[in-house]
């Protein structure tokens, strides 16, 4: 997908969106043709910040928290695609899985410009809880889960906060489910179920799963639900089928962990 393409979508989020950035279709077409697909993310990038006259201090503080649990993620398969914990069969599945996770940074740096945050340093051994996180792949393997489905619940936790620009949370949206199906399929290669049952995360830290074991639902106890007749619904499928947020909050103190 070009940036043409991106940007007409925008233009049916936002229909005053052309005229806010004066954008001339086959004249930007022509100039971004020869760009490589790496360069889309920046140059959308761009484009949304020149067309909403700068992000207001609230839509900056989630952007750049979704910043730092981008920087984290991408950092993280960037040193172990650099090491030899994974074994070959795996590796091109990680090296999708960075290169998504550094056009999420490039979109992200791009929006916020000058309001980006420094990329912090990590320690992925956390102080040497995971001493072996790039020797063993098991334990590669736990804290790619973690990440991942720590990344998809603090993207939804924040989906409220970007309710007011809809472009912003069409992206944030879009970014989400890429995570998502990153989370499924780590969960798979460590032999688990693609999906979150309860609150089991399969040896992680507790706290990525607080609250998954959550059955009610628009103040409806699923498992109060029927299937058909004398058969409900139960804790496990009532849980699974429904993924919980997590609020910054919840999520900052996880993500300290792995912060110098």
């Amino acid at each position: 997908m070009n940036l043409f393409d991106i940007f007409g979508k925008l233009e049916k989020v936002d229909p005053e969106l052309g005229e806010r950035v004066s954008f001339n279709r086959r004249k930007m077409f022509g100039q971004l043709t020869s760009l490589a697909a790496a360069a889309v993310p920046v140059a959308t990038a761009t484009l949304l910040k020149k067309s909403y006259a700068g992000p207001k201090d609230a839509i900056t503080d989630v952007l750049n928290y979704a910043l730092t649990l981008e920087y984290l993620e991408n950092k993280f398969y960037a040193t172990a695609l650099a090491s030899t914990v994974i074994p070959a069969a795996d590796k091109a599945v990680f090296t999708q899985i960075g290169k998504h996770e550094q056009q999420h940074v490039a979109f992200l740096k791009g929006a916020l410009a000058a309001n980006a945050a420094a990329e912090p340093t990590f320690d992925f051994t956390a102080k040497g809880t995971f001493k072996d996180v790039f020797t063993n792949y098991q334990t590669f393997l736990a804290l790619s889960q973690a990440f991942e489905d720590t990344g998809v619940r603090a993207y939804k936790g924040q989906a409220g906060a970007l309710m007011g620009d809809d472009a912003l949370l069409t992206y944030a949206l879009q970014i989400h489910a890429v995570e998502a199906r990153h989370a499924s399929v780590v969960r798979r290669l460590r032999g688990q179920k693609g999906w979150i049952t309860n609150n089991d995360g399969g040896g992680t830290p507790a706290a990525i799963y607080a609250g998954e074991d959550n059955v009610s639902q628009g103040g409806v106890d699923i498992t109060t639900l029927e299937l058909m007749a004398g058969t409900k619904i139960s804790k496990n499928a009532a849980t699974e089928a429904f993924d919980e947020p997590l609020s910054m909050e919840q999520v900052l103190p996880v993500a300290k962990l792995f912060i110098v």
